[in-house]
């Protein structure tokens, strides 16, 4: 039994951006116009969130009743969107929710589509933190990543941030680049701390299905090269104060990300928007839904009005443990068991067999299985994240 429903967060997808990065799988859709190429659907797309709100509610009534923590504006790119737009979305979204008075409200922004009278206007929408996909500092890596931005703008940006009053910033930076070295791989960081962010999400480059970089690989660096890198950089933001409070997060004090911290603890989040994925419960029952992918089609939902959700299905019993885990276990710090039995409904006794399994195999650690108690991946637990999930895939 879910004795009560999990912190509820807002996710809003914003798909379009100038152009599609090769290592990138996000749902992200250049946008072209036969009247103007930089003119997107505003509010056309804000009519379709609308009305895409009005179904979830509908279906969802309760989820107006629980106040908001967290808020994330995604994409694409979403500071391709004015200031009015994202006031007149967060406006729609106050009417039917009431945020909690410390709500975390982020958008993502890409350097090479900063201007400053926007960041003001993000700011005074309400917005009050920023994540910045820099990616690298370095020319020659930008480019070959198909970033729309150099080195200069990366910098100019946090700038901007910071004079429109922003003072909650998170960067993102990679590493493991195509052809980099561990120097230039430290390099990026130490720049990074130049700046002082509040968050830094410091992620090594993956090769992904559906993306160029998956079709055509690039020479990228060895295990032993990323080994050194994750090691070197690990002590960096160690040393300039940062928390390692996740595999790719790190923050200084009490500026962990709110929003991801709820998908990582397994909350409630609506996704709203082309593509966007929600987790609800409701009445003791798990749901996910995914919004139509394709902006055209989310978008012609509109006229005539018809269905937003291209997939709703509840999580049955027998998912729950590795839903819950596949996100749990991502915390460095571990997880309280009662978290798994308040959100799922399922007694930590169906899962006593999988728990002790993955110890034994020095996966994850703990010192009881009562629920008051963390369970929390090792750092062989770490390294083979893939192989622990796995584990509570089994039978229960």
């Amino acid at each position: 039994m879910i004795t009560a429903p999990p912190y509820l967060s807002l996710y809003i997808h914003l798909p379009w951006c100038v152009k599609k990065c090769p290592y990138c799988d996000f749902n992200s859709h250049v946008y072209k116009s036969e009247q103007n190429q930089n003119e997107l659907p505003e509010k056309e797309y804000i009519q379709a969130l609308t009305l895409d709100l009005k179904e979830s509610l509908a279906l969802y009534p309760t989820l107006s009743q629980r106040p908001v923590h967290s808020i994330f504006f995604g994409g694409g790119t979403p500071s391709l969107f004015l200031g009015q737009a994202i006031a007149s979305i967060l406006s729609m979204l106050s009417k039917n929710f009431n945020f909690t008075a410390d709500c975390e409200i982020t958008l993502e922004a890409n350097p090479g589509t900063v201007e400053r009278k926007h960041f003001t206007a993000y700011r005074q929408a309400g917005v009050n933190r920023l994540s910045l996909g820099i990616q690298s500092f370095n020319a020659m890596h930008l480019k070959k990543l198909g970033r729309i931005h150099d080195s200069q703008e990366a910098q100019q940006a946090i700038g901007i941030a910071r004079e429109a009053g922003f003072d909650n910033i998170n960067l993102d930076i990679m590493y493991g680049l195509v052809e980099q070295t561990l120097e230039e791989a430290i390099e990026d960081l130490t720049l990074a701390f130049s700046y002082a962010p509040e968050h830094l999400s410091w992620y090594h480059l993956t090769l992904e299905p559906n993306t160029l970089f998956y079709k055509q690989r690039p020479p990228i660096p060895g295990d032993q090269l990323i080994h050194l890198m994750e090691q070197q950089g690990y002590e960096l933001l160690k040393h300039h104060g940062y928390h390692r409070y996740e595999i790719s997060a790190y923050a200084q004090s009490n500026k962990q990300s709110k929003h991801n911290l709820n998908y990582w603890q397994f909350g409630d989040y609506l996704g709203l928007g082309a593509g966007a994925h929600s987790k609800i419960t409701e009445q003791n029952l798990l749901h996910r839904l995914i919004k139509h992918k394709h902006p055209k089609t989310y978008l012609d939902c509109c006229q005539p009005p018809t269905s937003f959700i291209q997939e709703n299905k509840p999580i049955l019993d027998q998912d729950k443990p590795l839903e819950f885990m596949m996100n749990a276990l991502r915390l460095i710090d571990g997880i309280e068991l009662n978290r798994f039995a308040e959100t799922t409904g399922i007694s930590i006794a169906h899962i006593e067999k999988n728990l002790i399994k993955a110890k034994s195999l020095n996966l994850i650690s703990f010192d009881s299985l009562t629920l008051n108690h963390k369970i929390k991946p090792t750092e062989k637990g770490l390294l083979f994240l893939n192989n622990l999930v796995n584990i509570f895939s089994e039978p229960l």
